[in-house]
């Protein structure tokens, strides 16, 4: 069951101005200035500025007259919405097919394309929370059943990423302020002024006195927020992005139906692509049923791709995973990610043959959700740094490695310590002891020193390991180094560590 991923910018307009004007300086304090007649206020505050005691609401004269270094900017609301829209728009493309705006501070993503291979919704939340402070950003994320929920949490807790457990709704909110509801202003004071403080409160009140006084607003809010209404997320679209949509005047729902559908839907698709001189990377199968609720099934390819036949085939193998419910009234594919791709003329069978392309497998193993990546050579001499991931289906890279000693088939992702019985300073281990078990050593080669990259890292200007090649009784070969030179201790620890096996 998809979840929802709220992720709230606390300081969007001060972010934003930072990122804009990089010559204010980082020490300098910024509010925003709102104002509506004659009168002034502060409508944002960076963190410096708050630290000076300058604070949302405060009248524009008192927070001068406060704090005389302060740089006072007049809001721009259509600028925070435009750098809004480019942040949910980039997020669409990064992690989820269904991403929206949830304006005036945040966006909104259902977890589905999101929160696979991430290693779990928290190292996913902080993920995304890591990303957007790389680019400036203030964050805080929020995982919840659902928008509401996560709205909520997501601006009530002080922590950067909150995990509400499934099923566990009505107990994060319950001690929110009805403030966090998404109902207006006059509506919440009101609220207030009857006396209700937490949602908790307003959700164990009767239903009718609130509906005949506000409407049916607050109800229809409670509902959203306790997962007993669907709140479908409208996904955010762009001139730039192709768009291909079915709609039925009769709800579907059987697999062939579906399938025959999005094969069509491939086909107009293309159509479009060529025309404009595109391929695609990633398409999105936005799948609308009849209670409102949405389904995404994304597909992606390792290389721009506009070909009919493979992109029908990527869709028919995952469409098994629709959901179709009451059945599906609309159905939509969308080029989120388009790259230019020219035609190519095929080599004659008289001359040569074909190169085989792998682009196929990569495209099977990536949409079954496996991480799919290709080693290539970093020149470090640091054996841990002298390798990077990139993509499956990148270019070649230049970089080669050159090494006068014998590489392991297999690199220990991070040097595991191990017991030696050595003669310092240039003689190789007796014995070892590794993850419990004691290995004497008949054959070994070294030492091959590294040296510490000193150019890049202060901490390694003396820093030095001794690397060996042993042979153990049993005819197994390891890869062992012992930090430092075995004489100055400002070398290293001295200490031994296990850091590669060979075939």
């Amino acid at each position: 069951m998809p979840r929802v991923v709220s992720i709230f910018f606390p300081q969007l307009p001060t972010d934003r101005i930072r990122r804009t004007d990089p010559d204010i300086p980082a020490e300098q304090p910024i509010a925003v200035i709102s104002k509506s007649g004659s009168k002034r206020w502060v409508s944002a505050a960076d963190p410096v500025a708050r630290k000076a005691g300058v604070h949302v609401g405060m009248p524009a004269a008192k927070a001068q007259a406060l704090f005389q270094g302060l740089r006072m900017i007049d809001a721009d609301p259509a600028a925070d919405t435009s750098a809004l829209e480019r942040i949910t728009l980039w997020a669409l493309s990064q992690y989820s097919p269904i991403v929206a705006m949830d304006a005036p501070d945040g966006i909104v993503m259902d977890t589905e394309g999101a929160d696979h291979l991430q290693g779990g919704e928290l190292p996913m939340l902080t993920g995304i929370a890591n990303r957007f402070r790389a680019r400036g950003l203030t964050v805080r994320t929020a995982v919840a059943d659902t928008w509401g929920a996560a709205h909520a949490c997501a601006r009530a807790i002080s922590r950067e990423t909150v995990v509400v457990p499934r099923g566990e709704t009505a107990r994060a909110v319950e001690l929110l302020p009805i403030s966090l509801l998404r109902v207006s202003e006059k509506t919440v004071g009101d609220l207030r002024t009857l006396g209700f403080r937490t949602i908790g409160e307003l959700s164990a009140t009767p239903r009718a006195p609130l509906a005949l006084r506000f409407g049916p607003d607050v109800g229809r809010r409670l509902d959203q927020m306790f997962g007993r209404l669907c709140e479908p997320i409208d996904p955010i679209r762009s001139d730039e992005l192709i768009e291909v949509s079915r709609s039925f005047a009769q709800p579907i729902g059987a697999a062939e139906t579906i399938n025959k559908y999005v094969a069509r839907l491939v086909v107009q698709l293309v159509d479009e692509l060529q025309r404009k001189g595109l391929g695609v990377r990633r398409t999105d199968l936005i799948v609308e049923k009849m209670d409102g609720a949405r389904q995404a099934i994304p597909a992606g390819t390792a290389k721009p791709a506009r070909d009919v036949a493979w992109l029908t085939k990527l869709f028919k193998d995952r469409t098994e995973k629709i959901e179709p419910g009451f059945g599906i009234e609309k159905l939509s594919l969308i080029a989120v990610m388009a790259e230019p791709l020219a035609e190519i003329q095929k080599a004659s069978a008289l001359v040569e043959g074909e190169e085989q392309d792998i682009t196929p497998l990569i495209d099977i193993y990536s949409n079954r959700g496996q991480r799919v990546y290709r080693v290539a050579p970093v020149a470090s001499d640091v054996p841990e740094r002298s390798v990077k991931r990139i993509a499956a289906a990148a270019l070649e890279v230049a970089e080669t490695w050159v090494h006068h000693w014998p590489r392991p088939v297999r690199l220990l992702h991070r040097p595991d310590q191990i017991e030696a019985i050595a003669l310092l300073p240039d003689h190789p281990p007796a014995s070892i002891t590794w993850r419990g078990r004691r290995r004497r050593v008949k054959r070994a080669d070294g030492p091959e020193r590294v040296f510490g990259e000193w150019w890049l890292r202060d901490s390694e200007l003396d820093a030095v390991r001794d690397y060996f090649v042993i042979e153990d009784d049993g005819g197994e070969r390891f890869w062992i180094f012992r930090s430092g030179d075995g004489v100055d201790p400002e070398t290293g620890s001295q200490k031994w560590f296990m850091h590669g096996i060979f075939a």
